[in-house]
Protein backbone atom coordinates (compact mmCIF):
# COMPACT_ATOMS: atom_id res chain seq x y z
CA UNK A 1 0.00 0.00 0.00
CA UNK A 2 2.84 2.31 0.81
CA UNK A 3 4.39 1.60 -2.61
CA UNK A 4 1.14 2.53 -4.33
CA UNK A 5 0.95 5.77 -2.35
CA UNK A 6 4.49 6.65 -3.32
CA UNK A 7 3.74 6.04 -7.00
CA UNK A 8 0.60 8.19 -6.80
CA UNK A 9 2.50 10.97 -5.08
CA UNK A 10 4.99 11.03 -7.96
CA UNK A 11 2.62 10.34 -10.83
CA UNK A 12 -0.06 12.86 -9.87
CA UNK A 13 2.18 15.94 -10.12
CA UNK A 14 3.74 14.64 -13.33
CA UNK A 15 0.31 14.06 -14.85
CA UNK A 16 -0.74 17.54 -13.80
CA UNK A 17 2.35 19.11 -15.33
CA UNK A 18 1.95 17.08 -18.53
CA UNK A 19 -1.71 17.99 -18.81
CA UNK A 20 -0.95 21.66 -18.20
CA UNK A 21 1.76 21.68 -20.88
CA UNK A 22 -0.57 19.94 -23.32
CA UNK A 23 -3.29 22.51 -22.67
CA UNK A 24 -0.78 25.36 -23.03
CA UNK A 25 0.48 23.94 -26.33
CA UNK A 26 -3.05 23.96 -27.76
CA UNK A 27 -4.55 27.07 -26.15
CA UNK A 28 -1.55 29.22 -25.16
CA UNK A 29 1.25 28.46 -27.64
CA UNK A 30 3.31 31.47 -26.55
CA UNK A 31 3.48 30.14 -22.98
CA UNK A 32 4.36 26.63 -24.15
CA UNK A 33 7.05 27.98 -26.47
CA UNK A 34 8.63 30.08 -23.73
CA UNK A 35 8.65 27.23 -21.19
CA UNK A 36 9.43 24.20 -23.36
CA UNK A 37 9.78 24.91 -27.05
CA UNK A 38 12.47 27.60 -26.96
CA UNK A 39 14.92 25.77 -24.61
CA UNK A 40 14.58 22.54 -26.60
CA UNK A 41 14.97 24.27 -29.99
CA UNK A 42 17.87 26.42 -28.77
CA UNK A 43 19.70 23.31 -27.56
CA UNK A 44 18.99 21.39 -30.77
CA UNK A 45 20.22 24.33 -32.83
CA UNK A 46 23.41 24.68 -30.76
CA UNK A 47 24.44 21.02 -30.87
CA UNK A 48 23.51 20.32 -34.51
CA UNK A 49 24.38 23.62 -36.17
CA UNK A 50 27.62 22.63 -37.91
CA UNK A 51 26.32 19.24 -39.06
CA UNK A 52 23.05 20.74 -40.31
CA UNK A 53 24.81 23.44 -42.29
CA UNK A 54 27.10 20.84 -43.81
CA UNK A 55 24.32 18.51 -45.01
CA UNK A 56 22.30 21.49 -46.30
CA UNK A 57 25.20 22.62 -48.48
CA UNK A 58 25.79 25.86 -46.57
CA UNK A 59 29.50 25.37 -45.90
CA UNK A 60 32.47 26.57 -47.98
CA UNK A 61 36.17 25.84 -48.11
CA UNK A 62 38.12 28.05 -45.70
CA UNK A 63 40.50 30.70 -46.94
CA UNK A 64 44.05 29.74 -47.82
CA UNK A 65 45.44 31.41 -44.70
CA UNK A 66 42.98 29.68 -42.41
CA UNK A 67 43.60 26.33 -44.08
CA UNK A 68 47.38 26.79 -43.64
CA UNK A 69 47.01 27.61 -39.93
CA UNK A 70 44.69 24.67 -39.30
CA UNK A 71 46.93 22.23 -41.13
CA UNK A 72 50.32 23.38 -39.82
CA UNK A 73 49.63 25.00 -36.45
CA UNK A 74 46.56 23.25 -35.06
CA UNK A 75 47.55 19.97 -36.75
CA UNK A 76 43.93 19.24 -37.69
CA UNK A 77 42.20 18.26 -40.87
CA UNK A 78 40.86 21.16 -42.92
CA UNK A 79 37.05 20.99 -43.08
CA UNK A 80 34.51 23.31 -44.73
CA UNK A 81 33.30 26.18 -42.53
CA UNK A 82 29.64 27.22 -41.98
CA UNK A 83 28.38 30.79 -41.56
CA UNK A 84 29.55 32.32 -38.29
CA UNK A 85 26.90 32.83 -35.63
CA UNK A 86 26.85 36.47 -34.60
CA UNK A 87 23.88 36.47 -32.24
CA UNK A 88 21.08 34.21 -31.01
CA UNK A 89 18.01 35.82 -29.46
CA UNK A 90 14.80 34.25 -28.24
CA UNK A 91 11.39 35.87 -28.70
CA UNK A 92 7.85 35.00 -27.69
CA UNK A 93 7.28 33.38 -31.09
CA UNK A 94 10.63 31.87 -32.05
CA UNK A 95 14.38 32.43 -32.41
CA UNK A 96 16.35 35.12 -34.20
CA UNK A 97 19.81 34.03 -35.38
CA UNK A 98 22.20 36.47 -37.07
CA UNK A 99 24.74 34.78 -39.37
CA UNK A 100 27.84 36.22 -41.00
CA UNK A 101 28.13 34.64 -44.43
CA UNK A 102 31.59 33.51 -45.55
CA UNK A 103 32.93 34.27 -49.01
CA UNK A 104 31.14 32.05 -51.51
CA UNK A 105 27.68 32.13 -49.94
CA UNK A 106 24.86 34.57 -50.60
CA UNK A 107 21.48 35.12 -48.89
CA UNK A 108 19.69 33.30 -51.72
CA UNK A 109 21.62 30.12 -50.86
CA UNK A 110 20.37 30.22 -47.27
CA UNK A 111 16.82 31.06 -48.37
CA UNK A 112 16.80 28.09 -50.76
CA UNK A 113 17.66 25.78 -47.84
CA UNK A 114 15.05 27.24 -45.44
CA UNK A 115 12.72 24.22 -45.72
CA UNK A 116 15.56 21.82 -44.92
CA UNK A 117 16.58 23.94 -41.95
CA UNK A 118 12.99 23.97 -40.72
CA UNK A 119 12.79 20.19 -40.69
CA UNK A 120 16.26 19.78 -39.17
CA UNK A 121 15.53 22.03 -36.19
CA UNK A 122 11.88 21.08 -35.76
CA UNK A 123 10.36 24.57 -36.03
CA UNK A 124 7.24 25.75 -37.82
CA UNK A 125 8.94 28.05 -40.33
CA UNK A 126 12.30 29.62 -41.16
CA UNK A 127 12.44 33.01 -42.92
CA UNK A 128 15.70 34.50 -44.16
CA UNK A 129 16.13 38.29 -44.09
CA UNK A 130 19.24 40.15 -45.21
CA UNK A 131 19.92 42.79 -42.56
CA UNK A 132 23.08 44.21 -44.14
CA UNK A 133 25.64 43.09 -46.74
CA UNK A 134 27.10 39.76 -45.70
CA UNK A 135 24.78 39.29 -42.72
CA UNK A 136 21.44 37.45 -42.73
CA UNK A 137 18.95 36.78 -39.97
CA UNK A 138 17.16 33.47 -39.57
CA UNK A 139 13.69 34.19 -38.18
CA UNK A 140 12.42 30.89 -36.83
CA UNK A 141 8.88 30.53 -35.50
CA UNK A 142 8.09 27.73 -33.09
CA UNK A 143 4.37 27.49 -33.90
CA UNK A 144 1.77 28.77 -36.36
CA UNK A 145 1.51 32.43 -35.38
CA UNK A 146 -1.20 33.01 -38.01
CA UNK A 147 -3.59 30.55 -36.39
CA UNK A 148 -4.57 33.01 -33.65
CA UNK A 149 -3.32 36.46 -34.57
CA UNK A 150 -1.85 38.46 -31.74
CA UNK A 151 -0.17 41.67 -32.85
CA UNK A 152 3.19 42.53 -31.26
CA UNK A 153 3.40 45.47 -28.93
CA UNK A 154 3.21 48.62 -30.98
CA UNK A 155 6.18 50.96 -30.99
CA UNK A 156 5.52 54.59 -31.71
CA UNK A 157 7.23 55.72 -34.89
CA UNK A 158 9.03 59.02 -35.43
CA UNK A 159 7.04 62.22 -35.61
CA UNK A 160 5.40 62.72 -38.98
CA UNK A 161 5.59 59.05 -39.95
CA UNK A 162 2.66 57.44 -41.73
CA UNK A 163 3.15 53.88 -40.51
CA UNK A 164 0.10 51.72 -39.77
CA UNK A 165 0.44 48.15 -38.42
CA UNK A 166 -2.23 46.19 -40.27
CA UNK A 167 -1.46 42.48 -39.98
CA UNK A 168 0.92 39.88 -38.59
CA UNK A 169 3.61 38.25 -40.73
CA UNK A 170 4.30 34.54 -40.55
CA UNK A 171 7.66 35.29 -38.91
CA UNK A 172 5.99 36.95 -35.92
CA UNK A 173 6.68 40.56 -36.92
CA UNK A 174 4.10 43.20 -37.77
CA UNK A 175 3.19 43.96 -41.37
CA UNK A 176 2.85 47.73 -41.70
CA UNK A 177 1.69 50.14 -44.37
CA UNK A 178 4.37 52.80 -44.59
CA UNK A 179 2.97 55.41 -46.95
CA UNK A 180 6.18 57.41 -47.16
CA UNK A 181 8.07 54.34 -48.44
CA UNK A 182 5.26 52.59 -50.34
CA UNK A 183 2.82 55.39 -51.22
CA UNK A 184 0.19 53.47 -53.21
CA UNK A 185 -1.24 50.02 -52.58
CA UNK A 186 -3.50 47.43 -54.20
CA UNK A 187 -5.53 44.86 -52.25
CA UNK A 188 -7.22 41.98 -54.06
CA UNK A 189 -9.42 39.18 -52.77
CA UNK A 190 -12.63 37.30 -53.45
CA UNK A 191 -15.77 37.39 -51.32
CA UNK A 192 -15.31 36.09 -47.75
CA UNK A 193 -11.53 36.19 -48.11
CA UNK A 194 -10.91 38.76 -45.36
CA UNK A 195 -10.41 41.75 -47.64
CA UNK A 196 -12.99 43.82 -45.73
CA UNK A 197 -11.28 42.91 -42.46
CA UNK A 198 -7.99 44.21 -43.89
CA UNK A 199 -9.71 47.47 -44.87
CA UNK A 200 -11.22 47.89 -41.41
CA UNK A 201 -7.85 47.41 -39.72
CA UNK A 202 -6.28 49.89 -42.12
CA UNK A 203 -8.98 52.53 -41.54
CA UNK A 204 -8.84 52.02 -37.77
CA UNK A 205 -5.07 52.54 -37.82
CA UNK A 206 -5.23 55.59 -40.09
CA UNK A 207 -7.99 57.14 -37.94
CA UNK A 208 -5.47 57.59 -35.12
CA UNK A 209 -3.05 59.58 -37.30
CA UNK A 210 -3.28 63.24 -38.36
CA UNK A 211 -4.32 62.47 -41.93
CA UNK A 212 -7.37 63.09 -44.07
CA UNK A 213 -9.34 60.03 -45.20
CA UNK A 214 -11.14 60.14 -48.54
CA UNK A 215 -13.62 57.34 -49.21
CA UNK A 216 -14.84 56.12 -52.60
CA UNK A 217 -17.49 53.42 -52.17
CA UNK A 218 -19.72 53.03 -55.20
CA UNK A 219 -21.91 50.47 -53.42
CA UNK A 220 -23.95 53.36 -52.01
CA UNK A 221 -21.52 53.64 -49.13
CA UNK A 222 -22.51 50.41 -47.41
CA UNK A 223 -18.87 49.66 -46.51
CA UNK A 224 -17.37 53.08 -45.80
CA UNK A 225 -20.46 55.07 -44.87
CA UNK A 226 -20.27 53.82 -41.28
CA UNK A 227 -16.87 55.55 -40.91
CA UNK A 228 -18.29 58.96 -41.85
CA UNK A 229 -17.20 60.55 -38.55
CA UNK A 230 -13.54 60.23 -39.62
CA UNK A 231 -13.90 60.85 -43.37
CA UNK A 232 -13.17 64.22 -44.90
CA UNK A 233 -15.03 63.23 -48.08
CA UNK A 234 -17.09 60.31 -49.34
CA UNK A 235 -18.34 59.42 -52.84
CA UNK A 236 -21.03 56.74 -53.10
CA UNK A 237 -21.78 56.71 -56.85
CA UNK A 238 -19.56 56.64 -59.96
CA UNK A 239 -20.57 60.21 -60.86
CA UNK A 240 -19.67 61.47 -57.38
CA UNK A 241 -16.38 59.56 -57.56
CA UNK A 242 -15.48 61.26 -60.85
CA UNK A 243 -16.22 64.70 -59.40
CA UNK A 244 -14.29 63.93 -56.20
CA UNK A 245 -11.25 62.68 -58.11
CA UNK A 246 -11.34 65.83 -60.20
CA UNK A 247 -11.23 67.93 -57.02
CA UNK A 248 -8.30 65.86 -55.75
CA UNK A 249 -6.41 66.51 -59.00
CA UNK A 250 -7.00 70.25 -58.53
CA UNK A 251 -5.82 69.94 -54.92
CA UNK A 252 -2.71 68.16 -56.17
CA UNK A 253 -1.93 71.00 -58.58
CA UNK A 254 -2.43 73.56 -55.80
CA UNK A 255 0.02 71.69 -53.61
CA UNK A 256 2.57 71.52 -56.41
CA UNK A 257 2.36 75.31 -56.66
CA UNK A 258 3.07 75.48 -52.92
CA UNK A 259 6.13 73.27 -53.37
CA UNK A 260 7.35 75.48 -56.21
CA UNK A 261 6.93 78.63 -54.09
CA UNK A 262 9.14 77.12 -51.36
CA UNK A 263 11.55 75.55 -53.89
CA UNK A 264 11.21 72.02 -52.51
CA UNK A 265 10.25 68.77 -54.22
CA UNK A 266 8.42 66.94 -51.46
CA UNK A 267 5.59 67.70 -49.05
CA UNK A 268 7.69 66.69 -46.03
CA UNK A 269 10.34 69.29 -46.85
CA UNK A 270 7.86 72.11 -46.23
CA UNK A 271 7.82 73.97 -42.89
CA UNK A 272 5.30 72.61 -40.41
CA UNK A 273 3.25 75.83 -40.47
CA UNK A 274 2.46 75.65 -44.19
CA UNK A 275 2.50 71.88 -44.76
CA UNK A 276 -0.90 70.56 -45.92
CA UNK A 277 -2.34 67.53 -44.23
CA UNK A 278 -1.63 64.18 -45.99
CA UNK A 279 -4.60 62.53 -47.69
CA UNK A 280 -5.28 58.80 -48.12
CA UNK A 281 -7.82 57.89 -50.82
CA UNK A 282 -9.59 54.60 -50.04
CA UNK A 283 -11.24 52.98 -53.07
CA UNK A 284 -13.48 50.10 -52.00
CA UNK A 285 -14.24 48.39 -55.35
CA UNK A 286 -12.15 49.72 -58.20
CA UNK A 287 -14.02 47.77 -60.89
CA UNK A 288 -17.10 49.96 -60.35
CA UNK A 289 -15.09 52.96 -61.57
CA UNK A 290 -14.08 51.19 -64.79
CA UNK A 291 -17.41 49.72 -65.81
CA UNK A 292 -19.63 51.51 -68.35
CA UNK A 293 -23.00 50.00 -69.23
CA UNK A 294 -23.89 52.55 -71.90
CA UNK A 295 -22.13 54.68 -74.49
CA UNK A 296 -22.80 57.88 -72.58
CA UNK A 297 -21.00 56.51 -69.50
CA UNK A 298 -17.73 55.95 -71.37
CA UNK A 299 -16.83 59.64 -71.17
CA UNK A 300 -17.32 59.58 -67.41
CA UNK A 301 -15.24 56.41 -67.17
CA UNK A 302 -12.38 57.91 -69.21
CA UNK A 303 -12.28 60.99 -66.98
CA UNK A 304 -12.25 58.83 -63.85
CA UNK A 305 -9.42 56.64 -65.09
CA UNK A 306 -7.39 59.66 -66.21
CA UNK A 307 -7.75 61.30 -62.81
CA UNK A 308 -6.69 58.14 -60.97
CA UNK A 309 -3.65 57.60 -63.18
CA UNK A 310 -2.54 61.21 -62.68
CA UNK A 311 -2.89 60.86 -58.93
CA UNK A 312 -0.97 57.57 -58.92
CA UNK A 313 1.86 59.02 -61.02
CA UNK A 314 2.41 62.35 -59.29
CA UNK A 315 0.44 62.72 -56.05
CA UNK A 316 2.99 61.00 -53.80
CA UNK A 317 5.18 64.10 -53.75
CA UNK A 318 2.30 66.23 -52.41
CA UNK A 319 1.11 63.76 -49.77
CA UNK A 320 -1.87 62.16 -51.55
CA UNK A 321 -1.84 58.37 -51.40
CA UNK A 322 -4.05 55.74 -53.03
CA UNK A 323 -5.31 52.54 -51.38
CA UNK A 324 -7.20 50.58 -54.05
CA UNK A 325 -9.21 47.41 -53.36
CA UNK A 326 -11.04 45.02 -55.64
CA UNK A 327 -11.80 41.42 -56.55
CA UNK A 328 -10.04 41.56 -59.93
CA UNK A 329 -7.89 44.23 -61.47
CA UNK A 330 -6.40 43.64 -64.91
CA UNK A 331 -6.56 44.63 -68.54
CA UNK A 332 -10.02 43.07 -68.86
CA UNK A 333 -11.42 46.11 -67.01
CA UNK A 334 -10.56 48.31 -69.97
CA UNK A 335 -8.16 51.01 -71.07
CA UNK A 336 -5.94 52.42 -68.33
CA UNK A 337 -6.28 49.54 -65.86
CA UNK A 338 -2.81 48.14 -66.48
CA UNK A 339 -1.23 51.61 -66.35
CA UNK A 340 -2.87 52.30 -63.00
CA UNK A 341 -1.92 48.93 -61.55
CA UNK A 342 1.74 49.49 -62.46
CA UNK A 343 1.79 52.55 -60.16
CA UNK A 344 0.41 50.64 -57.15
CA UNK A 345 3.63 49.23 -55.69
CA UNK A 346 2.31 47.72 -52.46
CA UNK A 347 0.37 44.50 -53.15
CA UNK A 348 -1.75 42.39 -50.80
CA UNK A 349 -3.60 39.42 -52.32
CA UNK A 350 -6.09 37.37 -50.30
CA UNK A 351 -7.71 34.12 -51.41
CA UNK A 352 -8.85 34.44 -55.02
CA UNK A 353 -11.03 32.35 -57.30
CA UNK A 354 -8.54 31.88 -60.13
CA UNK A 355 -4.80 31.92 -60.77
CA UNK A 356 -5.13 34.81 -63.23
CA UNK A 357 -6.19 37.16 -60.44
CA UNK A 358 -3.15 36.14 -58.38
CA UNK A 359 -0.98 36.87 -61.42
CA UNK A 360 -2.56 40.32 -61.68
CA UNK A 361 -1.57 41.17 -58.13
CA UNK A 362 1.83 39.53 -57.71
CA UNK A 363 2.94 38.12 -61.06
CA UNK A 364 4.79 41.28 -62.09
CA UNK A 365 6.64 41.87 -58.79
CA UNK A 366 7.01 38.46 -57.06
CA UNK A 367 6.20 35.58 -59.43
CA UNK A 368 7.20 32.91 -56.91
CA UNK A 369 4.49 34.16 -54.53
CA UNK A 370 1.63 33.38 -56.93
CA UNK A 371 1.54 29.69 -56.00
CA UNK A 372 1.33 30.61 -52.31
CA UNK A 373 -1.83 32.65 -52.98
CA UNK A 374 -3.57 29.76 -54.70
CA UNK A 375 -2.94 27.53 -51.66
CA UNK A 376 -4.74 29.76 -49.14
CA UNK A 377 -7.56 27.61 -47.65
CA UNK A 378 -11.10 29.03 -47.56
CA UNK A 379 -11.43 28.33 -43.81
CA UNK A 380 -8.72 30.88 -42.90
CA UNK A 381 -10.14 34.30 -43.79
CA UNK A 382 -7.70 37.17 -43.45
CA UNK A 383 -4.68 35.18 -44.65
CA UNK A 384 -2.99 36.92 -47.57
CA UNK A 385 0.32 37.27 -49.37
CA UNK A 386 1.96 40.70 -49.27
CA UNK A 387 4.61 41.75 -51.78
CA UNK A 388 6.33 44.88 -52.98
CA UNK A 389 8.36 46.07 -55.94
CA UNK A 390 11.61 44.78 -54.39
CA UNK A 391 10.54 41.19 -55.06
CA UNK A 392 10.13 40.25 -51.41
CA UNK A 393 6.91 38.69 -50.14
CA UNK A 394 5.48 37.12 -46.99
CA UNK A 395 2.29 35.51 -45.70
CA UNK A 396 0.23 37.74 -43.39
CA UNK A 397 -3.06 37.62 -41.54
CA UNK A 398 -5.12 40.50 -40.19
CA UNK A 399 -6.48 40.37 -36.63
CA UNK A 400 -10.21 40.18 -36.15
CA UNK A 401 -11.86 43.59 -35.87
CA UNK A 402 -15.62 43.94 -35.93
CA UNK A 403 -17.33 46.82 -37.77
CA UNK A 404 -18.64 48.16 -34.44
CA UNK A 405 -15.10 48.32 -33.03
CA UNK A 406 -13.81 50.12 -36.12
CA UNK A 407 -16.71 52.61 -35.97
CA UNK A 408 -15.98 53.26 -32.29
CA UNK A 409 -12.34 54.04 -33.10
CA UNK A 410 -13.39 56.44 -35.86
CA UNK A 411 -15.77 58.24 -33.49
CA UNK A 412 -13.09 58.43 -30.81
CA UNK A 413 -10.64 60.14 -33.16
CA UNK A 414 -13.20 62.21 -35.08
CA UNK A 415 -11.55 65.40 -33.79
CA UNK A 416 -8.53 64.63 -36.02
CA UNK A 417 -10.64 64.92 -39.19
CA UNK A 418 -9.22 67.86 -41.19
CA UNK A 419 -11.57 70.42 -42.69
CA UNK A 420 -10.51 70.93 -46.32
CA UNK A 421 -12.57 73.64 -48.07
CA UNK A 422 -12.28 72.05 -51.52
CA UNK A 423 -13.74 68.80 -50.18
CA UNK A 424 -16.58 70.40 -48.23
CA UNK A 425 -19.28 69.43 -50.81
CA UNK A 426 -18.35 65.78 -50.35
CA UNK A 427 -18.29 65.83 -46.56
CA UNK A 428 -20.54 62.94 -45.41
CA UNK A 429 -23.30 63.47 -42.88
CA UNK A 430 -22.50 61.93 -39.52
CA UNK A 431 -25.29 60.02 -37.87
CA UNK A 432 -25.71 60.49 -34.11
CA UNK A 433 -24.27 57.75 -31.95
CA UNK A 434 -27.03 55.26 -31.05
CA UNK A 435 -28.14 55.16 -27.43
CA UNK A 436 -27.31 51.89 -25.64
CA UNK A 437 -30.32 49.62 -25.25
CA UNK A 438 -29.91 49.29 -21.50
CA UNK A 439 -29.59 53.01 -20.81
CA UNK A 440 -32.26 54.69 -18.71
CA UNK A 441 -34.29 57.56 -20.24
CA UNK A 442 -33.49 61.07 -19.07
CA UNK A 443 -37.15 61.86 -18.36
CA UNK A 444 -39.73 59.58 -16.82
CA UNK A 445 -43.29 59.83 -18.17
CA UNK A 446 -45.85 61.10 -15.69
CA UNK A 447 -49.42 59.76 -16.06
CA UNK A 448 -52.08 62.36 -16.76
CA UNK A 449 -54.63 63.03 -13.99
CA UNK A 450 -58.09 64.52 -14.08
Amino acid sequence: MSDLSSVLEIAAPLAGVGGGLGYAKARAPRVYWSLVGMPVTWGRFTFTYRATMDVCGLTVRPSALRAFLVRNVARREVVPVPPKIRRVRGTSTGLRVALRLPAGLEPADVAAASERLRHAWGVHSVNVVETKPGVVELRMTGYDVLNRVRMPRRRRGPAGSLVVPVALRDDGTAFVRNYRKVPHGLTLGSNQSGKSMYQRNLIAGLAKLPVGLIGIDCKRGVEQGRFASRLSALATTPDEATALLGVLVSEMETRFSLLADHQVSDLWELPDKVRPVPLVVLVDEVAELFLASAKKEEERRDRTVTHMIRLAQMARAVGIYLEVCGQRFGSDLGKGATSLRAQLTGRVVHRVNDKQTADMGLGDIAPEAVSSVTMIPPDRPGVAVAGDSSGGWSRIRTPELTPAEAVAICRQYAHLTPRIPALAPFRPAVRPEPMPADSAPLAHPVPATD
